[in-house]
């Protein structure tokens, strides 16, 4: 055998998805519900625009995830599968939108996500705090947990957020510090952890999330979470990686569920409130259980 189809064999067995993540086809008419809502209203969600693979699953609950400032990002990440390059205009009835939709799903907790808009002198977070007003106008008992960028360190910007004060502020580190940079090209581990613990410092119930997979060792996934706990994130979600494209990072590792219970149960240990570790988890997996 040559050594070209030796090298492609090694690959095909390396990526090979196991037993353990079969995904369910969305169905049923509580998924159908939610499908007809998202399209009546021109909605984004990450749960489309990142190849999520429990949007069946919480779809049918009738929950999902709103990404808001549009479905085109300004950042480059190695990992996702949302459209990058030049974002349009802002629309200023996005707010509005999302806020009907969450009052007609009767959502219960809702989570809003976003693109990147380094773009926008305040990085979106005009448009954050607009929707986090006008969900709570339309919906006042609905709990909101709010998925938030780095707004490129501009601390300004983050306040926003602090002062709206969403019930449950997460922004996910992503991987390991050594894996950073091929990651998430355009930030930073550092400046990451930063956000976090300003945000705490505000008085925020924090979160974080870790994808698993892409070469980091037992070792370092640890050191993830010391640095975490260190600035004393409150809510862990840890989730197996998967390659959105050919254009993507590959998969090195596919993390068992043994290894993911391992995790859950020295995260707990580290003293995370709350750690979901699963192959399939992802930062919003089973968020209404997040509220402590």
């Amino acid at each position: 055998m040559a050594e070209t189809e030796v090298l492609e064999l090694e690959q095909k067995v390396r990526v090979q998805k196991p037993k353990w993540l079969r995904v369910k086809l969305p169905t049923g008419e509580s998924y159908r519900n939610v499908r007809k809502i998202v399209d009546e209203h021109k909605l984004h969600t990450i749960c489309e625009s990142g190849n999520c693979p429990n949007m069946g699953e919480c779809w049918g609950a009738g929950t999902a995830t709103f990404m808001i400032l549009g479905n085109i990002c300004t950042r480059s990440c190695g990992f996702c599968a949302v459209n990058t390059g030049r974002p349009e205009a802002v629309d200023e009835f996005e707010p509005g939108r999302v806020a009907r939709s969450v009052k007609l799903m009767g959502v219960k907790h809702c989570v809003i996500t976003s693109v990147d808009r380094d773009d926008l002198p305040d990085g979106g977070s005009g448009i954050w705090v607009q929707t986090v007003r006008a969900i709570r106008h339309q919906s006042p008992s609905t709990t909101l947990e709010t998925l938030i960028p780095d707004f490129a360190g501009n601390w300004s910007n983050l306040q926003a957020i602090i002062d709206v004060a969403p019930e449950i502020v997460s922004h996910n580190l992503e991987t390991v510090r050594r894996l950073t940079k091929a990651v998430r090209i355009q930030a930073k581990y550092d400046r990451s952890l930063e956000v976090l613990r300003r945000l705490k410092k505000g008085g925020m119930r924090t979160k974080s999330g870790v994808m698993l997979g892409l070469g980091e060792s037992e070792k370092e996934v640890l050191e993830t979470m010391d640095d975490l706990r260190a600035v004393n994130v409150d809510i862990l979600t840890l989730g197996q990686y998967l390659q959105p494209t050919r254009k993507h990072l590959p998969v090195e590792d596919f993390i068992t569920p043994e290894q993911f219970a391992f995790y859950k149960e020295v995260g707990l240990e580290k003293g995370f409130r709350y750690v979901e570790s699963g192959p399939l988890v992802r930062s919003s997996y089973h968020a209404e259980k997040h509220m402590f």
